[in-house]
């Protein structure tokens, strides 16, 4: 009863917090000039969002930032004392919620810098794709050697297989995957409400995980999440008023990769991160397929969800039809989790 309280007031003081801030946030985007600037080689109707501030991912990080910490710190006080059968190992999930939110906050100061070039120069083309990757790779080796002198080791958790250690090869695959999933997380926002509705049915999916792990402090962070990037939707469900940007959308790929690694099974970015992963090998494909064939494309448009806007889909259809699947594909997780771990 009392992780459900807290739980549940983690999400809505986030929500309170980041829905409130978009009446301050928008305003002021606005009267800096901070607004989008379209591609000509993109779908013809985005030339009407001309203008839309981005950075508006700002009101999602601070509202995280913030309840995260203070949850945090009452769960280490309360949560031994109220919750009965109580036996996490608090300072182990405080090094992996903390570390998490660094990974985010790392890759949201990376976008903001991309942001900013944008909207300074009036281009959308911000850092180029080799410095983003330096940086990347750069925090996510950060967040793993704090993960492997926290004690945390180089096993990890599949679902009917148990825990598999990797060894050396653990911090190399991981940094692939957390740099992959960021920028696949980065590839889904196109589409008014996409990512940040993607994302919120990723983090309501790991709040209902977490439990069955004993990770309590980091289902409170995925509510907290969840409902932080609700409360930014407000904002941004189509006609989208702001953008969260690469500011937004880099630190949602850091906190979503953190969050899985907290509870320490990275392999539910596969189900829960399908959305993401279609995203990214669709751009994949694209490129590959318009070199082997000398200019023809496999898709009107890439990312995927271009491609559908191009064949007619409204843009509320394509947010719609992407979170149901992200919710089935959360469902199985869960799934995966409750049977598959003992």
């Amino acid at each position: 009863m009392i992780y459900g309280i807290w739980t549940f007031c983690s999400a809505i003081i986030a929500f309170i917090i980041s829905a409130t801030l978009g009446r301050i946030l928008i305003p002021y985007l606005h009267k800096l000039n901070f607004g989008q600037t379209i591609l000509d080689i993109g779908p013809k109707w985005h030339k009407k969002k001309q203008g839309t501030p981005i950075m508006g991912g700002i009101m999602f990080i601070a509202a995280i930032l913030i309840v995260t910490v203070i949850s945090t710190i009452l769960y280490n006080i309360f949560a031994p004392k109220l919750i009965d059968n109580y036996f996490a190992d608090i300072a182990h999930e405080n090094v992996a919620i903390f570390a998490c939110l660094g990974l985010a906050l790392v890759n949201g100061l990376i976008g903001f810098f991309d942001d900013y070039t944008k909207v300074a120069k009036k281009r959308n083309l911000g850092l180029t794709a080799t410095q983003k990757l330096i940086f990347q790779f750069a925090s996510a080796a950060a967040y793993l050697a704090v993960l492997g002198f926290a004690g945390f080791g180089t096993t990890t958790t599949i679902p009917f297989v148990g825990k598999v250690d990797l060894g050396f090869f653990y911090y190399i695959i991981s940094a692939i995957v957390i740099v992959g999933i960021i920028n696949a997380v980065n590839l889904t926002d196109g589409v008014d409400g996409l990512n940040g509705s993607v994302t919120f049915f990723v983090c309501v999916s790991i709040m209902l995980i977490a439990p069955m792990l004993n990770c309590l402090g980091v289902a409170a962070m995925s509510a907290c999440c969840a409902g932080a990037i609700l409360g930014f939707l407000v904002w941004n469900f189509h006609p989208a008023k702001v953008f969260m940007g690469d500011t937004g959308s880099l630190f949602l790929g850091g906190l979503v990769c953190g969050l899985t690694f907290a509870i320490d099974m990275p392999i539910l970015l596969l189900p829960l991160g399908i959305i993401y992963l279609c995203e990214m090998f669709s751009v994949m494909l694209q490129v590959g397929y318009f070199k082997l064939t000398h200019g023809k494309r496999l898709f009107k448009m890439a990312p995927i969800h271009h491609h559908f806007e191009m064949c007619g889909w409204k843009e509320v259809k394509i947010v719609a039809v992407f979170s149901a699947v992200t919710a089935i594909f959360g469902l199985i997780s869960f799934l995966l989790v409750m049977f598959g771990v003992s």
